[in-house]
């Protein structure tokens, strides 16, 4: 039975930070679902750095079905968790079937990759106290407001999370989430 990996997402979710994990962890053999707030279309963005702004701007990305709604998501069927960024987070932490989700992962210690924005869900259900992590470098204030040590680096690992700043980190957030994925999972 191959492994599966869950992808939590919705609208406006940075592009790459959805699909780059989707087809890496792919390429290393597990089955990958996404799932979103209902079964639908998902609309990406893209965020890109460009000269003379003081923040990412943003653009329209690409689309893609979600697998799953969050309330048809099972977290005994999946061997680790994946959140991307983007605005999706800043929204997707009010949803309760989201938290449930995500507690289940937390509580059972289960692999998570958390990326950009997507911090703010685990800041959501409490799960940052105590632990390092990096995130998009503006919300160093949101990490140490959720009780986390804040790591402006590439990746940072607590156990079995594993946390990046953005999609410029993609190599090193993969490389060392696969090493946690190797180590906990079949």
């Amino acid at each position: 039975m191959t492994p599966k990996i869950l992808i939590v997402t919705g609208d406006a979710a940075e592009s790459l930070e959805v699909l780059y994990p989707y087809q890496r962890l792919q390429e290393e053999g597990y089955e990958v679902h996404i799932a979103a707030p209902t079964r639908k279309q998902l609309r990406f963005v893209v965020h890109d750095f460009e000269p003379g702004y003081d923040t990412y701007t943003e653009k329209p990305g690409y689309t893609w079905p979600a697998d799953l709604a969050f309330s048809e998501v099972a977290p005994a069927d999946y061997v680790a968790l994946v959140i991307p960024g983007g605005r999706a987070p800043e929204y997707l932490r009010n949803d309760l079937e989201l938290r449930k989700i995500l507690k289940a992962f937390f509580d059972a210690d289960k692999p998570v990759a958390q990326i950009c924005h997507g911090p703010l869900l685990t800041a959501a259900i409490g799960s940052l106290e105590g632990r390092r992590v990096t995130s998009y470098p503006a919300l160093e204030l949101d990490m140490q407001a959720a009780g986390a040590t804040f790591q402006d680096t590439e990746a940072v690992v607590d156990g079995v999370l594993v946390s990046s700043r953005a999609w410029p980190d993609h190599p090193t957030w993969m490389r060392e989430f696969l090493k946690i994925l190797r180590e906990h999972t079949p």
